[in-house]
């Protein structure tokens, strides 16, 4: 099997896209803790994890069909640019509704698996496809997996460390 650098690319960056989804479910306790005064931080945790996904269920179809018509690269950039949004609020967020709007921001333009996806459909036929499906899969679960282990490591210094 010869190296195909645009799958190796697109395979890394669902592998990193986990890996950052992940680094922020051992963090997010702690920086709530700094901005939620009350016993509240489990109520916000679950929230906030949450409000990410249903935006990410929400506007995934949308962006890919935004990605058939402007191709995949465009709506990748700016599903990786929301993510950057997103992390940066989280590195700075001086207020929780801050933090509620940078979830948001990512979970709208959370769409990189399904770009992912709809690229690796693209680029390849019949066994090679759900090889590559396969593949694709074994990233985001390496990143789900190297992500909170991360994460975990560098929240040991502060829970705004991982995303410096």
């Amino acid at each position: 099997m010869k190296p195909n650098r645009p799958l190796i690319v697109i395979l890394s960056t669902v592998a990193l896209d986990a890996v950052g989804i992940g680094l922020i479910m051992p963090v997010l306790p702690g920086l709530l803790r700094d901005l939620v005064h009350s016993n509240d931080v489990t109520a916000h945790y679950g929230i906030l994890l949450a409000l990410y996904a249903l935006m990410q269920f929400a506007c995934a179809p949308v962006l890919g069909a935004l990605s058939d018509r402007f191709g995949r690269r465009p709506v990748l950039l700016v599903s990786l640019a929301g993510a950057a949004v997103d992390y940066a609020i989280m590195a700075t967020a001086p207020f929780l509704w801050v933090l509620y709007i940078g979830r948001i921001v990512a979970g709208i333009t959370g769409a990189t698996g399904a770009v992912a996806g709809a690229y690796i459909a693209d680029i390849t036929d019949g066994d090679e496809r759900a090889r590559h499906f396969g593949f694709m899969s074994a990233c985001f679960g390496f990143g789900m997996v190297a992500g909170p282990v991360l994460g975990g490591l560098m929240g040991g210094f502060s829970p705004h460390a991982p995303f410096f």
